[in-house]
């Protein structure tokens, strides 16, 4: 029995608190979770947290935007009602992967060049000028349209100017209204209205200005000018990718998270976003633990990651068990910078005559994974599995895995998948409750927890 612990269990997986709670001995808290008829969401605890230690379980799988909004007027609630500390259990973090942006080495997003001519199809990774090498040629970079743009702007100044020398009797140079001249023109109302028509687009146009001298009549006008280019920018350059993953991890912060505990980020840097500790377990205890009692004679089985992202985590369980490895290679040459689906894939790696097991953090539309199954069994492998810390399955993720070649797909219940397992013959679950319940047991009583993150 933990006392002075409250567990508050959000909406995305009732299944998941009970198991928690369950390991705990304790009853989960009473918490009043709905929608308005407009649509917004509705928290009310029901019992009192002051002075408690908080934990609130949400996943981020299924209405991720709803469960999260949920979670943060869950936060702030318990804020308010003067929790002594406030912990954030997301089994899925919702949003860990919008920091993985398709950027090239530079740092900038890949971007297609707009009707190049003589060269279709190409893709440019240019979008900041390079250093010069001593006695090369300056890089345009950038500034391939606006050196011009402000050259002309400038050429057109110094003609004004000179204009405005050679003319003292014009009306730009004469101040006094009582000389019978016009006012100037930047003192007009009408000044500002008429900048906009200046300059005729796609066209030269010849202004002329004629000025009528109180004493003497004569009319002035000026040289032609032409109209200065249009600004194009760099081909390549692409606006900035609003990245959601930092935003969260504020919002996080600003609701009063003061701790969070997640499972297998797919980027460990997002732990660097916050300004709270963050704890990242480990699934691949579970996964090793599967392959070491449920697949036989595993030690000839071969370990394959999808692709090279997933390649440490993959790696680690081989290792760990002392079995061999192989990798999928993506090649992506897309047609469309947006056509993923036409990535050539390439194994690195004998499967030949043997199980293969593949490995990776979670499984959105599994495309990646029935793509791999493919391959692995055009290679001979004779049988294929599919080991998943998260199993989103969204979209038609559960109609492709039953058409894949894929003979088994194991994934935790991280995300609700009593829904899954009734379409998907394939699908088996592992529990992942005792460990976040072990997580959350040390944390509440000030243990360590690096015995969770002990691999071997």
């Amino acid at each position: 029995m933990v006392r002075n612990i409250v567990v508050l269990g959000g909406s995305s997986h009732p299944q998941l608190t009970e198991t928690i709670c369950n390991h705990l001995s304790i009853p989960p808290a009473k918490v009043l979770l709905g929608k308005f008829a407009v649509g917004e969401t509705r928290v009310e605890i029901e019992e009192s947290v002051r002075g408690k230690d908080v934990f609130i379980i949400q996943s981020g799988g299924g209405k991720v935007n709803d469960h999260l909004m949920e979670l943060l007027i869950t936060v702030s609630a318990c804020r308010t009602a003067s929790a002594k500390r406030i912990t954030a259990v997301l089994p899925l973090f919702p949003y860990s992967r919008q920091s993985d942006i398709p950027y090239n080495k530079i740092g900038a997003p890949l971007a297609k060049i707009p009707n190049q001519v003589g060269r279709p199809g190409n893709y440019t990774f240019d979008s900041r000028p390079q250093t010069p090498y001593p006695g090369q040629q300056e890089s345009l970079g950038l500034n391939t349209g606006s050196d011009a743009l402000h050259h002309q702007l400038g050429r057109l100044k110094m003609d004004d100017r000179r204009n405005g020398i050679s003319n003292p009797n014009s009306p730009a140079r004469s101040n006094n209204p009582s000389d019978g001249a016009h006012p100037r023109r930047s003192d007009t109302l009408d000044s500002a209205r008429s900048d906009k028509s200046d300059y005729s687009v796609g066209h030269e146009r010849i202004t002329s200005s004629a000025s009528v001298n109180g004493s003497q009549g004569n009319a002035t006008s000026t040289p032609p000018t032409t109209r200065p280019p249009q600004f194009h920018p760099q081909p390549g350059y692409k606006q900035w990718v609003a990245q959601a993953g930092t935003l969260v991890a504020d919002l996080l912060t600003c609701a009063g998270t003061d701790h969070v505990i997640t499972m297998d980020l797919h980027d460990p840097q997002y732990q660097g976003f916050f300004d709270i500790p963050v704890d990242n377990l480990y699934g691949r205890h579970l996964l090793r633990k599967y392959i070491q009692y449920n697949i036989p004679s595993y030690q000839q089985a071969v370990i394959v990651s999808p692709d090279a992202g997933g390649a440490k985590r993959a790696t680690a369980i081989a290792d760990a068990l002392g079995m061999p490895f192989a990798l999928i290679h993506k090649e992506r040459r897309p047609t469309q910078i947006s056509d993923r689906q036409n990535a050539t894939m390439m194994l690195v790696g004998d499967v030949a005559d043997r199980t293969a097991i593949l490995i990776d953090d979670l499984a959105d539309t599994s495309n990646t994974i029935t793509r791999a199954a493919k391959l692995l069994k055009k290679e001979g492998a004779t049988k294929v599995y599919a080991l998943l810390t998260h199993g989103i399955l969204s979209g038609d993720a559960i109609d492709r895995i039953n058409a894949s070649a894929l003979d088994k797909v194991v994934v935790t219940n991280s995300v609700d998948q009593a829904d899954n397992l009734k379409r998907c013959p394939k699908l088996e679950v592992l529990e992942v409750g005792n460990v976040f319940a072990e997580a959350i047991r040390r944390v509440h009583h000030g243990e360590s927890i690096s015995v969770l993150f002990d691999y071997n």
